[in-house]
């Protein structure tokens, strides 16, 4: 089978569709994203190897040459959901328009294999003296389950990996943690002409947001970190839940919220602060409160600024790394051992909206780029330590 062109593979990507989202009814299996990505790296002389996650839920890691060492090249192979009747024209068929190419996934973050191919494709008569890994990993948009179970495997990668988000072509070397999290309080409902007669979970829900709101406080008070356009950790009242009748003591109530730590926050760390917090609360209005994550959390990330691969790209690219607010799948990937980088040609400002799209003038660039990175990773004699 002959390899399809740049733009045929990156029209076929975004055909495939490969929705990640914790509904089920929008969720859906990425295997015929990693079919496809497989094959194309076969034809190449890729070594293949795919491991089924969850069903229908899959990760590839594709490896040219041997040793230790060497480049991780990585991205996710999902998308979240989306709402075609919003979109100028078919989420999963690639159009050409205003210098770009528009499709779900070709911001974030599909395109970035198609690139990957084009970039190393003329490198491969040449000797590689350190591996290339190519690697693609499933559920990135809901619950990193791909990225967890590399890193939970615990098997060593390269000696640098780059994640192309998109960052527009700066590399990025901080992000913040995410952590979203849900507190359920039972009480007992009863008539609301006689406070006695019930126990209010949505009187002792305001006093836990006022807990949840000190902490905020407390943490924006003594974390601060300057390279980030929101320089400390936020917390974010999502949404909240509670009672059905205003004639009723409200016996139930639920709230939402989303945490994001700052590098050098450790997540059960502020667990246990809310939970200091909400114990009392319980103890004294005899209600029950449930406190739990809706998922693991992603740990922050930050990859010194004096590491080799931070300095390369930053020659490379001309411009100093940088952080972000979002989460990536880089702390997982550090992790296994890996230098790592988050570093794309896509723009966050379109990720997850409708149009979503790549600007033409990223392409050499970022293939420009990718093949300097294989260069001296990959191809120039140098120890792996």
């Amino acid at each position: 089978m002959s390899l399809p062109s740049f733009k045929e593979q990156f029209a076929a990507l975004i055909a495939a569709s490969s929705v990640s989202c914790t509904q089920p009814r929008w969720d859906q299996s990425n295997r015929s994203v990693i079919e496809l990505l497989s094959a194309w790296l076969g034809d190449l002389g890729f070594r293949c190897e795919t491991q089924e996650i969850a069903p229908g839920k899959f990760n590839l890691l594709a490896t040219f040459g041997t040793g230790p060492g060497g480049l991780v090249l990585a991205g996710h192979s999902d998308t979240v959901p989306f709402d075609a009747s919003l979109w100028s024209s078919d989420p999963l068929t690639l159009r050409e328009a205003d210098d770009r190419w528009y499709g779900l996934g070709s911001c974030d973050m599909k395109g970035f294999f198609p690139l990957i191919i084009e970039a190393v494709r003329s490198l491969l008569a040449q000797p590689f003296r350190q591996p290339l890994l190519i690697l693609a990993t499933c559920d990135e948009e809901s619950s990193m389950s791909g990225a967890r179970a590399l890193a939970a495997a615990g098997h060593p990668l390269g000696r640098a990996a780059v994640i192309g988000e998109p960052t527009g072509l700066r590399p990025i070397r901080l992000h913040k943690g995410v952590m979203m999290e849900r507190i359920d309080i039972t009480g007992q409902s009863g008539h609301s002409s006689n406070p006695a007669y019930g126990r209010n979970a949505l009187e002792v829900m305001h006093a836990a947001i006022g807990e949840l709101l000190n902490l905020r406080s407390q943490w924006q008070a003594q974390y601060r970190n300057p390279l980030f356009d929101v320089p400390q950790p936020t917390l974010n009242l999502g949404c909240i839940h509670g009672g059905d009748n205003p004639n009723r003591i409200c016996g139930q109530c639920a709230l939402e919220f989303d945490l994001r730590p700052l590098p050098g926050m450790d997540p059960e760390q502020l667990r246990a602060a809310i939970r200091h917090k909400l114990v009392p609360l319980a103890e004294r209005h005899g209600v029950g409160i449930d406190y739990h994550p809706l998922f693991p959390a992603v740990p922050p990330f930050e990859q010194a600024a004096t590491s080799e691969l931070v300095r390369l790209a930053e020659r490379l690219t001309g411009r100093a790394a940088d952080a972000v607010a979002f989460g990536t799948e880089a702390p997982y990937l550090q992790q296994l051992g890996c230098e790592t980088l988050v570093l794309g040609p896509g723009d966050i400002a379109c990720a997850h909206q409708p149009d979503e799209h790549l600007e033409l003038a990223r392409i050499d660039p970022t293939l420009k780029l990718l093949r300097e990175l294989i260069h001296y990773y990959c191809l120039e004699p140098r120890p792996a330590g």
